[in-house]
C-alpha cells in the first residue's frame, strides 16, 4: 500500500511538471507571440544567427520542440529553408537545456510570490499580455512545486530492496537504459520534464549519474522523434526539418553510447554532485552537437531531400477534411441529442479546417506562393461542403420531435456553420487575393505596416483557438472574453488605419504603394474576428450576460 502511494505521488507529480511546462509556454505564445514569430522570421540569413534565434525562442518557450513546429511552418511556406531550420533546431536544443539548467537550482523560495503574483495578474488584470505573463508566472511556480513533489515521492525508494537490483541491471545494460528514456520521452512529448524528473531523482540517491548518462542520451533522442510525429501530416520540406535534426541527434547519440562500451567518461567533469552532473551532461550533448553539426546542415538538408523526396504536384495536397470521415452519423438522426452532438463535431471539424487556412496566411504574403494558395481555396471548397452537409443535416433532425432546447441548439449550430462558410470565403476570396495581388506586383508593407499586420493576424488566430474552445466547452468565462476581445480588435484596426494615413501624409513610398491591400487585409481580418465572436453570442444569451442592443434606451 505504501509502494502504491508512492507511485501515486510521482505519477501526480510527473503530470503537474507537463501541465506546468505546458502552461509556461501557451503563456509566452499568447503574450509574445507576434515577437516570436519576427524573430524567427528574421533569423533566416546566416546559420549563426539562426541558431542563436533558435537558443532565444526554446528559453523563451521552454520547448525546442514548440520552435521545431514554428520553423517547420516557415519552410513550409518558403520563408525559411530547410538548412536555416537545421540551424534554429540545434540552437534551440541549447536553449531547451538551458532552461533545465536555470530551474535545476534550488528556487523553492520564490514559490509564494510567483504564485501571489502570477494569480493575481492573470485573474485581476484584462489586458492579453498581463494576464498571459500571469500565466507564464504560475507555470513556473507550479515547475518547482512538481520537482518538490518529485523529490518527496522518490526520496524512500533509496531504502527501497528492489531499487539496487534495478540499478545495477541499468548500470550493466546501458542499451536498456538508453530505450527507455527515449521512449518515455517520447510518450510524455517533453525532454525539459524528462530530465528534470531524472535530476530529482539522482538528487535523492535514487538514480547514480553512471546510469543517468545513457539515460539522457535517450532523453535527447525521444526529443527528436516527438518533433518529427509531430510534424508528420504537414508539408515536405516541414518534414525534412524535425527528420535532418533527429538523424543528428540519433548519430551522436547512438555514437557516444557505443564509445561508453570501450572508455569510461569520468563523471567528476560535470560537477561534483549526481543531480548537477544530470543537467551538465544534457547541456554538454547539446551543446556538442551545435558545434559539430552546425557546418553541416546543408549536407543534412541534401540527405533529407534523398529520403524525403519532392512529392508530385497533384499528389501535394491540404485537402485535410476529405481524408476523415464525416462526423454527421446518419444513424442517429431520429435521437435528437446524439445527432446534435455529431454536427457539433462536425462544426469544430470546419472550425479547425478554417484555422488550417487562416495561420499560413502572413507567410504567403511574403512569399506569394501559387501552389500553396490554391491548396487552401481547395481546402474552402471542402468547407463549403461542410456547411451545406450540417445545414441539410440539422434540417432533417429537425424534422423529428425536439424539445425546445435541442431546437434552439440546431439553429446555433447551423448559423455557426453558416459563419464558418463566410469566413472561410474571406481567407479564400479577400485575403489570398490580396496576398497574390502583392505577389504580382512585386511590393513590400512598410516595416510598421507589416508589424500592425502580422499582430491583427496572431490575435486573430488566438481568437480563433478561444472561439473553438468555447464551441467544445460552452465556458462561460471564455466566451466573454471572446466579446471583450471583439472590442479589442475594433480599437487595433482603428489604431492601425489611422497610424496607416500618418504614414501617407508622411510621403513613406511602401506604404501608398500598398495603401489598398494594407487596408482590406485589415479590414478582413476585423471582419474574421466578428465571426469568431458569434460562438460566444448564444452562452451568454441564455445566461443574461449579452445586451440585445447597443443603443442607449430613450426616455
Amino acid at each position: 500500500m505504501h509502494l502504491l502511494y508512492i507511485l501515486l505521488q510521482l505519477a501526480g507529480a510527473i503530470m503537474l511538471l507537463l501541465w506546468a511546462v505546458r502552461m509556461v509556454r501557451t503563456g509566452v505564445e499568447r503574450a509574445h507571440g507576434v515577437f516570436l514569430r519576427e524573430a524567427l522570421r528574421g533569423a533566416t540569413k546566416g546559420r549563426v544567427r539562426a541558431a542563436a534565434a533558435g537558443t532565444v525562442l526554446a528559453v523563451m518557450l521552454q520547448s525546442a520542440t514548440a520552435v521545431a513546429v514554428l520553423a517547420a511552418g516557415f519552410a513550409a511556406t518558403g520563408v525559411m529553408t530547410v538548412s536555416g531550420g537545421l540551424a534554429v533546431m540545434l540552437g534551440a536544443d541549447v536553449g531547451s537545456a538551458l532552461v533545465v539548467q536555470a530551474l535545476s537550482f534550488d528556487l523553492s523560495w520564490l514559490v509564494p510570490l510567483l504564485l501571489f503574483a502570477g494569480a493575481t495578474m492573470f485573474l485581476k488584470v484584462e489586458a492579453r499580455i498581463v494576464k498571459q505573463t500571469g500565466r507564464t508566472l504560475l507555470g513556473i511556480a507550479f515547475i518547482l512545486i512538481s520537482l518538490r513533489m518529485v523529490g518527496e515521492a522518490t526520496a524512500p525508494m533509496r531504502h527501497s530492496a528492489l531499487l539496487p537490483m534495478a540499478i545495477d541491471y541499468l548500470r550493466g545494460d546501458p542499451v536498456t537504459a538508453f530505450g527507455a528514456a527515449a521512449l518515455f520521452t517520447w510518450l510524455i512529448h517533453s525532454s525539459v520534464a524528462s530530465v528534470l524528473l531524472f535530476m530529482s531523482m539522482a538528487a535523492q540517491g535514487v538514480l547514480p549519474a553512471e546510469v543517468a548518462l545513457p539515460m539522457i542520451l535517450g532523453v535527447n533522442l525521444g526529443a527528436g522523434l516527438v518533433a518529427v510525429g509531430l510534424t508528420r501530416g504537414q508539408a515536405i520540406d516541414s518534414r525534412r526539418i524535425p527528420l535532418g535534426n533527429l538523424i543528428f541527434r540519433a548519430t551522436a547519440a547512438v555514437a557516444i553510447l557505443v564509445g561508453l562500451q570501450a572508455a569510461t567518461l569520468p563523471m567528476a567533469w560535470f560537477g561534483e554532485t549526481a543531480a548537477r552532473q544530470v543537467v551538465n551532461m544534457h547541456l554538454a550533448f547539446n551543446l556538442a552537437l551545435l558545434v559539430a553539426c552546425l557546418p553541416f546542415t546543408a549536407v543534412m538538408e541534401k540527405l533529407a531531400r534523398l529520403i524525403l523526396p519532392d512529392a508530385p504536384a497533384a499528389e501535394e495536397t491540404f485537402d485535410l477534411m476529405s481524408r476523415r470521415k464525416s462526423a454527421l452519423d446518419r444513424t442517429v438522426i431520429k435521437m435528437p441529442g446524439v445527432a446534435l452532438a455529431s454536427a457539433t463535431r462536425e462544426v469544430l471539424r470546419m472550425a479547425e479546417t478554417v484555422e488550417i487556412m487562416l495561420r499560413p496566411v502572413m507567410e504567403l504574403f511574403e512569399s506569394g506562393d501559387k501552389a500553396r494558395v490554391a491548396q487552401l481555396r481547395r481546402l474552402d471548397e471542402e468547407v463549403n461542403r461542410a456547411h451545406t452537409d450540417i445545414k441539410l443535416y440539422i434540417a432533417e433532425v429537425n424534422r423529428g420531435t425536439m424539445s425546445q432546447d435541442e431546437a434552439r441548439r440546431g439553429i446555433e449550430l447551423t448559423d455557426l456553420a453558416i459563419n464558418l462558410e463566410h469566413a472561410g470565403d474571406i481567407i479564400a476570396k479577400n485575403l489570398l487575393v490580396l496576398a497574390e495581388e502583392k505577389s504580382d506586383k512585386r511590393l513590400s508593407f512598410s516595416r510598421e505596416g507589416w508589424s500592425e499586420l502580422t499582430a491583427l493576424h496572431d490575435r486573430v488566430l488566438a481568437n480563433m483557438q478561444i472561439a473553438m474552445n468555447v464551441l467544445v466547452s460552452g465556458d462561460l468565462e471564455a466566451a466573454r472574453q471572446l466579446v471583450v476581445e471583439k472590442e479589442r480588435m475594433r480599437k487595433l484596426e482603428r489604431d492601425s488605419h489611422e497610424r496607416h494615413l500618418k504614414r501617407l501624409q508622411s510621403g513613406t513610398v511602401q506604404s501608398i504603394e500598398t495603401s489598398d491591400i494594407h487596408l482590406e487585409a485589415v479590414r478582413a481580418l476585423k471582419e474574421f474576428n466578428s465571426l469568431l465572436v458569434s460562438v460566444a453570442y448564444p452562452i451568454l444569451t441564455q445566461s443574461g450576460d449579452l445586451l440585445e442592443s447597443r443603443l442607449a434606451k430613450t426616455a
